[in-house]
């Protein structure tokens, strides 16, 4: 069995910027399924969020993101995600990152939902994720292991602590690995849905393995639907950002008709949930919905992916009316975490997606995803290397008799069942006759070394399926991305609100 100081699952931002603070210090190996540039992170178009304006403020972030986040926010996480942005990102543009700059050599900062200010850093017009991935790889060259290809099927826990993980390679070989610190950066679960802005590769592995290992979970019914994901032909091509909206780009009905006028004082630019919301309305009541990018000067050069996908895709440019759809995006929920990414397992951590450190509330504010993976991967980094925890002398992990599993559903009917019964509205019947689905299928006392690798991915789908639909029969209100239909008031967290908002008094009278 070989032995590592650090292993990491995944290889998007929040892995690969632990991995940066702890090369150099630590033994540290990253485990992807697939390729290390295959992530959300990559695909990511808008940017980072930090207020790195002049006349922006900390403060003002923190406000946007606790009212985003409808205050189910965790106040401490948020403050210290807002307030510490500043300092990462020019850690990061030190480093040699170079984001988009205008004419006088300034930071060219975008806007996007739920933000008042513009405080978006970006690159390459709307590709940053690929921007920030290949910068962090090139300062990785040689320094750790990156292990592609080989799939984490588990993860290996003694007595409470986690020991590593069991692997199953391109050929077929189980294998394991032991490590005194284990970081799951696995991101979301985007693919139990029929239509998603996320990377293939993204089935809630992590939650599903931390699930199985003991870990608390938490927020699991507060899935984020991006409001504007390019439809054609019954199908998601892919994301049209936020920041489109953010530089003057309108939705707009069959009729011509521009809704958002009437459903929030934001309009295009309101919370996500709002947005997705209403334009599922408009969907739901026979109306295609277009996102009219004809305000938005230059729209080729300063959006250039999506303008090539546009063209791709076979849209009339000429005309400026993209066909969009809200699609599954963002996990709010996932592995409870402290602020150093320590998880309630010994040994096990969670950063990005995987991870709910609280700072996203009921609902993420636009291009806060990217800056959490940044900062609590990093945090998480320092925490591991002033650690104490070590390996027992004696390995013996637990071994639990599993069967084979006898009858499976496909990914796309789970993705059919989710998409119908746990989207964007829920309602009690509905998520019931999900749960008894779900239940007609044993997901969890399974041999995995005895499953496909695509049944493995299968077991994660339904692990955490449920997990989300128990979570959102739980919450009776609507609050942020969880609406129900037959709970259509929000509710509780009235003593979170209070600290909040005196929180949000301060920085009134300190602005």
């Amino acid at each position: 069995m070989q032995h590592y100081d650090v292993i990491l699952i995944g290889s998007g931002i929040a892995a690969l910027s632990a991995a940066t603070r702890l090369m150099g210090h630590k033994n540290v190996a990253i485990f992807t399924k697939s390729a290390k540039t295959v992530s959300n992170t990559y695909l990511a178009q808008g940017g980072i969020a930090a207020a790195m304006d002049a006349a922006d403020h900390w403060q003002e972030h923190f406000h946007d993101t606790m009212t985003a986040g409808v205050y189910h926010n965790d106040p401490a996480t948020t403050q210290l995600l807002t307030k510490e942005a500043p300092r990462y990102m020019a850690e990061l543009i030190g480093s040699g990152m170079k984001f988009d700059r205008d004419g006088s050599g300034a930071l060219h900062l975008g806007r996007e939902g739920g933000h008042w200010k513009r405080r978006i850093l970006h690159a390459g017009g709307d590709a940053t994720g690929r921007a920030l991935v290949t910068h962090l790889l090139e300062q990785l060259q040689e320094q750790i292991d990156i292990v592609e290809g080989e799939m984490v099927i588990d993860l290996l826990t003694c007595d409470g602590q986690c020991l590593g993980i069991r692997t199953r390679t391109a050929g077929g070989e189980n294998k394991t690995y032991l490590a005194a610190h284990t970081i799951l950066a696995t991101g979301g679960c985007g693919q139990l849905y029929a239509h998603t802005s996320n990377a293939p590769t993204i089935t809630g592995d992590g939650i599903a393995m931390a699930y199985r290992a003991g870990a608390f979970l938490t927020d699991m019914e507060f899935m984020q639907f991006h409001p504007t994901v390019l439809y054609k032909d019954g199908k998601a091509l892919g994301l049209v950002s936020e920041a489109v909206r953010g530089e003057g780009a309108i939705l707009r009905n069959a009729k011509g008709e521009r809704f958002m006028e009437q459903v929030h004082p934001l309009q295009e630019l309101a919370p996500r949930d709002i947005v997705a919301r209403a334009i599922h309305h408009e969907l739901q009541s026979g109306q295609q919905v277009y996102l009219d990018v004809s305000p938005v000067r230059g729209f080729a050069s300063r959006f250039p992916t999506i303008y090539r996908l546009c063209l791709d895709c076979g849209i009339d440019m000429q005309a400026g009316l993209l066909p969009v759809i809200p699609a599954a995006h963002f996990l709010m929920g996932g592995i409870k975490t402290d602020e150093q990414g320590r998880t309630t397992v010994k040994g096990l951590y969670a950063i990005g997606e995987a991870a709910c450190t609280g700072v996203h509330g009921a609902n993420r504010l636009a291009s806060n995803s990217l800056l959490e993976g940044l900062v609590f991967g990093q945090r998480t980094a320092d925490g591991i290397l002033h650690s104490s925890i070590t390996l027992p002398d004696r390995v013996q992990p637990d071994e639990t008799a599993g069967s084979v599993a006898t009858a499976l559903p496909s990914k796309q009917e789970i993705r059919e069942m989710m998409t119908e019964h746990a989207g964007i509205v829920r309602n009690e019947q509905g998520l019931t006759a999900l749960r008894n689905w779900l239940a007609k299928y044993d997901f969890v006392h399974l041999d995995h070394s005895r499953l496909t690798n695509e049944q493995i991915e299968v077991v994660n789908m339904l692990t955490v399926a449920w997990l989300i639909t128990n979570s959102a029969l739980e919450r009776k209100e609507s609050i942020g991305s969880h609406y129900r239909s037959d709970y259509p008031q929000s509710g509780g967290k009235k003593a979170r609100t209070e600290i909040v908002r005196h929180l949000v008094q301060e920085r009134v009278v300190r602005g």
